[in-house]
């Protein structure tokens, strides 16, 4: 299913950048470009995240030590 129509993102993918790193919307943004046109799919990588997509955000909620957030300068891939 399509989060982002503008950029054709889908929620797999959506899945998958928070997977690898990507636990904000601007991080998915970055990742994807999905929320950078109209924003009307902004929400909806809200609730994705919202929902456990980001096993970092997991972690936190248990206490255990995640990395820290990515500067906007680092790429998902510098970070990995």
């Amino acid at each position: 299913m399509y989060v982002c129509s503008c950029f054709g993102v889908t929620e797999q993918q959506v899945r998958q950048h928070a997977e690898n790193g990507a636990c904000t919307p601007r991080q998915i943004a970055s990742a994807s470009k999905a929320g950078t046109d109209c924003g009307s799919c902004v929400r909806s990588i809200q609730a994705i995240l919202g929902r456990g997509a980001c096993p970092r955000r997991e972690l936190a909620e248990q206490g255990k030590p995640v990395l820290t957030e990515l500067s906007p300068a680092q790429s998902l891939e510098e970070a990995a």
